[in-house]
């Protein structure tokens, strides 16, 4: 007879979630690092009490919002290259809609996240029951549903015994690099706390192996063939390379060959910066001279990318009549973009068969001379956006930068996400370490940042961690500020205010809309948003939050300011005004390639009208790769 144990259903999915761990290249570490929660009715007296009574085996974590919960998840999550991550439970209700927004940010960068909501009773005592949404059409259909078109893997637990199936199903969804993002496993209330008989074996510690798959030998020749008959390669190096610590196979292969290679969002720091190959971002907000070069290649080699639109530049960008793509991507759906010769397999064991296969192949000495020049050249723009010619001055944003690039070393961390920093951070910053440059840029989500870095610091306790805040995202979610007080966790917050949103205004003015409803003013005798700047001190919002909080008010105060707070062991923000006046500052190079934002088709205004005349004009440029 199996031996048993008698446990709730929420006792047994804490115990069993303890015991799981993966390993890769020898290395094993837990699957489930702990468990942040916002305990209420659906799921206090359930899972609520499993932490408590397994304390010592899961770490619970406190939070404040359930949405910034799977933002610091996730950051710990990527920085633990996707190895682990954390669980969330959250009661149902708002609690567990609060999680849609950072279930479809996990899902769409392709991180582990383990979401555990509450659900309403599986036994109906009484119907409905509070925060039950009545379906004339389905019984069994809650607001937990809202989850499941953003989840990997979606359950809902309305037996004990279904618990079993269903938890190994999670642990592989998660663990899968194909498959991975938002797990859920909804949980009713009365089904997490009924007791049952669980065989012992459920609980034995359990090891999920994630493999390196190699590439196929006959489609390693043919991309070996592509890439020897090119005369102007390029490879794009995307956030794969990273998950799959291939950063040294793609030094390596570069190293020997000679190709240059450009980075997306994710896969920045792929290279560091100043490697002579490394040609910095790529599309929209690229560098001049990686978008240059992704014109005129005649084969660009994908690695671990998903090509978005800012990549391609709204398929734009890769303009040689004859250019061919080789995708080598683990996931086939993205091996197969771009009508590419698909290359199906772990991206360090690809590149390292690629290197093998490719000895003795170097490109064109010309052609190296050409993109390093330009290579040199855009170094020379970065300098000029960073370069403050007065230190008493307000800084402007890429000053701003400018003066925390001066400051931190190889392993401080950098995350951001959303507004106008994304683009100057993807040209500008010169990455110094494959995990140094965190940019959430799949879902680009406005609060991300904080508890990010939270996640971040929990995963990599040792390095400095900066999170680069507007205002508009500051004022969306600053509250996992008090969790990171509460904890000691010392993250370093620098708080940029430009009264509005910045990225935004300046896409409204480019699409003909006058950058309408973008700033953050009182409004004037028009009804429009034009008058005096709101009197908002986010700075004593951050102290009055816990955080220790430094104003900078020149350039050479914010150079202090950042010194400071890197040296603190207590969570730090540093808060600075940009000045936002056109021509009184450097400011980033301007986009080097296209975006599609449609523009009003008819208008009578005439900011409108001429933004859709260069809208058709960009337009006429795009291609479909087949």
């Amino acid at each position: 007879m199996t031996a048993t144990i008698r446990l709730t259903v929420a006792q047994a999915l804490v115990r069993f979630l303890a015991a799981q761990h993966t390993e890769r290249d020898g290395r094993r570490r837990r699957l489930i690092g702990a468990c942040w929660g916002i305990f209420g009715h659906g799921n206090v007296a359930g899972l609520g009490q499993a932490l408590l009574e397994y304390s010592d085996a899961m770490p619970y974590l406190q939070g404040r919002n359930e949405q910034s919960m799977v933002h610091a998840a996730v950051g710990y999550a990527r920085q633990s290259d996707r190895l682990s991550t954390h669980a969330v439970t959250t009661s149902i209700g708002p609690g567990a809609t609060n999680l849609v927004t950072g279930a479809a940010l996990a899902t769409i960068n392709r991180l582990p996240v383990l979401l555990l909501p509450g659900d309403v009773f599986a036994t109906r005592p009484a119907d409905p029951v509070l925060q039950q949404l009545e379906t004339p059409y389905a019984g069994d259909v809650s607001v937990n549903d809202t989850l499941r078109p953003v989840s990997r893997y979606f359950d809902r637990i309305t037996r004990p015994e279904a618990l079993i199936p269903a938890a190994l199903a999670a642990m592989r969804t998660l663990t899968d690099p194909v498959d991975t993002g938002a797990v859920t496993l909804a949980l009713p209330q009365d089904v997490q706390a009924e007791a049952y008989d669980w065989p012992e074996e459920f609980f034995a510690e359990r090891v999920w192996h994630v493999r390196r798959p190699a590439p196929d030998a006959a489609a390693l020749a043919e991309a070996v063939a592509a890439v020897r008959a090119a005369r102007r390669p390029l490879i794009i190096a995307g956030g794969g390379v990273h998950h799959s610590e291939a950063e040294d196979a793609l030094r390596d292969l570069v190293d020997a060959t000679g190709i240059p290679v450009a980075s997306t969002q994710a896969g920045k720091g792929s290279l560091r910066y100043d490697h002579p190959c490394d040609v910095g971002g790529i599309g929209h907000t690229g560098t001049a001279v990686a978008d240059d070069l992704a014109r005129t290649a005649d084969l660009v080699i994908g690695v671990g990318t998903r090509y978005s639109d800012f990549t391609t530049a709204s398929n734009t960008l890769f303009a040689e009549p004859a250019v061919r793509f080789v995708n080598l991507n683990i996931a086939s759906f993205d091996s197969h973009k771009m009508g590419a010769l698909s290359l199906v397999a772990d991206a360090r064991a690809g590149l390292a068969a690629l290197a093998e296969a490719l000895r003795g192949h170097r490109v064109d000495a010309a052609y190296e001379a050409e993109y390093r020049a330009g290579k040199q050249a855009w170094e020379k723009a970065v300098d000029a956006a960073y370069a403050a010619e007065d230190d008493g001055a307000r800084p402007t944003q890429t000053q701003v930068l400018g003066a925390l690039d001066s400051v931190v070393g190889d392993d401080d961390v950098v995350i951001n996400a959303a507004g106008s920093l994304p683009g100057d951070l993807h040209k500008l910053w010169r990455a110094r370490s494959p995990r140094q440059y965190h940019l959430e840029y799949g879902y680009s989500c406005m609060g991300y940042e904080i508890p990010a870095a939270i996640g971040v610091r929990l995963a990599a306790p040792d390095r400095p961690v900066w999170a680069l805040v507007g205002d508009g995202t500051y004022l969306m979610m600053p509250t996992e500020i008090v969790t990171a007080v509460q904890e000691g966790v010392n993250v370093n917050l620098v708080l940029i205010q430009n009264h509005g949103y910045a990225s935004i205004g300046g896409l409204s003015e480019e699409t003909g809309a006058e950058r309408f409803g973008t700033a953050y003013r009182y409004r004037a005798e028009d009804r429009t948003y034009t008058g005096d700047p709101l009197p908002v001190d986010l700075a004593a919002n951050a102290a009055s939050l816990g955080m220790d909080v430094i104003r900078a008010n020149t350039v050479a105060e914010l150079r202090a300011a950042l010194r400071t707070a890197r040296a603190s062991d207590r969570p730090t923000c540093v808060y600075v005004e940009t000045d936002t006046e056109p021509g009184r500052g450097p400011a980033a190079p301007a986009a080097q390639a296209w975006w599609d934002v449609p523009v009003a088709e008819t208008a009578t205004r005439p900011a409108a009208v001429e933004a859709r005349e260069r809208y058709e004009r960009h337009a006429a440029g795009r291609r479909r790769h087949l």
